[in-house]
């Protein structure tokens, strides 16, 4: 007989959560990275650039409450809460993107876009080794930092979302490999297979969560003893792609809306946005995003992600680093304890 693993919202509590005392003179940090494929060469550069200039190269992981990231943001998250600095994390990304995003050749570009329409592009296993190479075999809950990571489960269709045990409800993720959970979230359709794991099938958060902002700052108000204004949120973007519903789509077919996916994951922002600013205050939401163009690099453009967001990245450190520097980075926060085993 074929296991069938349960639902994982058949666990969701169903009376308010017991939340956890937070002291009234300390603020609450949220760092949130958007998902993007190999442009997550920007945020990783913008950390890189924050750590250079105001933390003389320590990690910034050591400033923020809570860390959440979907996608290449999960990997980003998850390496932080590992205990890398950002710069390491850049020089992977840079060093090492093009293992596993191979720059192709004219006759491969024609070969890949085809492919796409029937299956996965890239081979896992790069990926994975890239992963093994950075975790080993470190368990989600040895993370150093309160962690937020959404992926998609496909055989029941529905989100899920890898929490450290930061809250005495959160038991299951504990003992799941760093890695495993980095290839849930990054499992981007048409790009890389899903991942089967445990029975379940693991798919790309950024199917429902790609900037998870909005997410982690209800379960930072579900988990915590927190006013809504002790909340600080700065929040990461891969590159903003420019859309707009002209004639040719508000008549077209699949040809003119082959873009669709981007513009929901840029709706999807905007709205994580948007909420997040009501709730605590646009004043204490900060976004550093690359100008939205109508030119955007491909997720899987190593080449030119390499060349142009290192750049980008230190010209958005140079407009608001001393911003960023005064809200999230004047001192450290407590170190995170996780919650002990029931």
């Amino acid at each position: 007989m074929t296991y069938v693993p349960p639902r994982r919202s058949d666990g969701t509590q169903q009376v308010r959560r017991e939340p956890l005392p937070w002291p009234r003179d300390r603020p609450f940090r949220i760092l949130s990275i958007d998902g993007g494929g190999i442009c997550g060469i920007l945020p990783a550069s913008v950390l890189a650039e924050l750590e250079g200039r105001f933390l003389n190269g320590h990690s910034i992981a050591n400033h923020f409450d809570m860390i959440a990231g979907t996608s290449t943001g999960g990997i980003i998250a998850l390496a932080l809460a590992h205990g890398l600095t950002a710069r390491d994390i850049r020089d992977v990304y840079v060093e090492r993107g093009g293992n596993i995003f191979p720059p192709p050749s004219r006759i491969e570009r024609l070969t890949r876009f085809v492919r796409r329409h029937h299956r996965y592009v890239y081979e896992r296993k790069p990926l994975e080794d890239e992963l093994l190479r950075i975790f080993g075999e470190t368990t989600f809950g040895e993370a150093r930092t309160r962690l937020y990571i959404p992926a998609f489960e496909g055989f029941h269709g529905e989100p899920f979302i890898f929490k450290t045990p930061h809250h005495p409800a959160y038991k299951k993720d504990r003992f799941e490999r760093m890695v495993r959970v980095a290839l849930s979230t990054a499992a981007a359709p048409t790009y890389f297979e899903a991942l089967p794991n445990n029975g379940y099938i693991m798919v790309d958060g950024g199917l429902w969560s790609n900037n998870p902002t909005m997410n982690a700052l209800v379960d930072a108000l579900t988990c915590f003893d927190l006013d809504r204004g002790q909340v600080q949120v700065l929040s990461l973007g891969c590159g903003e792609t420019a859309f707009k519903v002209d004639a040719n789509k508000g008549s077209g077919g699949m040809i003119q809306w082959r873009g669709v996916i981007s513009a929901a994951m840029k709706a999807q922002s905007h709205n994580a946005l948007g909420q997040t600013g009501l709730l605590i205050g646009r004043d204490r939401l900060m976004r550093i995003d690359a100008p939205e163009s109508s030119s955007p690099i491909a997720l899987d453009d190593y080449l030119r992600a390499k060349a142009e967001l290192p750049p980008m990245a230190r010209s958005l450190v140079e407009g608001a680093g001393r911003e960023i520097q005064r809200y999230f980075l004047s001192d450290e926060v407590d170190p995170y304890v996780p919650c002990p085993v029931a």
